[in-house]
């Protein structure tokens, strides 16, 4: 039988799956209306949120092991910090692909938006579960 913890990690590793899943369909339809270099874009896009999400699933995972050791504070603060590193982390990310890389921004904007619904419309699916 699954605990709560490990239905959890299975649940967000489904979610990530089907993130990247979506990113290479909105990467493919840029390549179609556009080209390469949008679709490479897109596919950076999308990779930045998927990331995000990898880190949130990391940062849960930890915290709640915190929280069943009896240290509830701990756990709160990993979270805390956890979602300070993934809004700092998603920043630098941009920056790099729209200063360094010069991905094309809509491309880059639009594959981190639509996957990041993904995961926001799949984590409501799941809480209502």
């Amino acid at each position: 039988m699954e605990t709560g913890a490990q239905g959890l990690v299975l649940e967000t590793r489904r979610i990530i799956l089907i993130q990247l899943l979506i990113g290479l369909v909105v990467a493919a339809g840029f390549y179609l209306a556009y080209g390469p270099w949008e679709a490479l874009s897109a596919l950076y896009g999308g990779a930045i949120s998927a990331v995000s999400a990898l880190l949130l699933r990391w940062g849960v995972v930890q915290a709640g092991g915190a929280v069943q050791q009896g240290e509830k504070k701990k756990g709160e603060a990993i979270l805390y910090a956890g979602a300070a590193v993934r809004f700092v982390l998603v920043l630098m990310l941009f920056g790099i692909g729209l200063a360094f890389l010069e991905l094309t921004p809509l491309a880059t904007v639009m594959g981190f938006i639509t996957v990041q619904l993904v995961f926001l419309f799949a984590a409501r699916a799941l809480k209502r579960r």
